[in-house]
């Protein structure tokens, strides 16, 4: 990774006839020898995403209402909700279908 000596914006990369790293934010650009190969490439790895609540958290404390499920289109779905934001922000209703027991979250 390069990085802008000017604004430290993240440089991009271009294959042209010369190759170049350029700033997108500001007029920045570095011309590269043509000997100068990428000679690796970060591979990312998905993360698992923990769930706010488990499944018996939300069989035992949840309510059932009626909510749409995103997944299935089923009708009722358990629901809790939490304050994961700041203060002023309203609280996250977190909801589970009854159906496919997929679960999301309304903000």
């Amino acid at each position: 990774m390069e990085f802008c000596p000017t604004c430290g914006t993240l440089l991009q990369y271009e294959r042209a006839t010369p190759s170049r790293f350029f700033c997108p934010a500001c007029p920045y650009v570095c011309y590269l020898e043509s000997n100068v190969k990428i000679k690796r490439r970060q591979h990312l790895v998905k993360k698992e995403i923990e769930p706010v609540f488990t499944k018996e958290e939300m069989k035992a404390g949840g309510a059932e209402t009626d909510a749409t499920c995103p997944f299935c289109g089923y009708g009722r779905a358990l629901f809790k909700q939490m304050q994961i934001r700041s203060a002023d922000e309203p609280a996250s209703t977190i909801y589970e279908c009854l159906k496919c027991e997929k679960i999301w979250r309304e903000d």
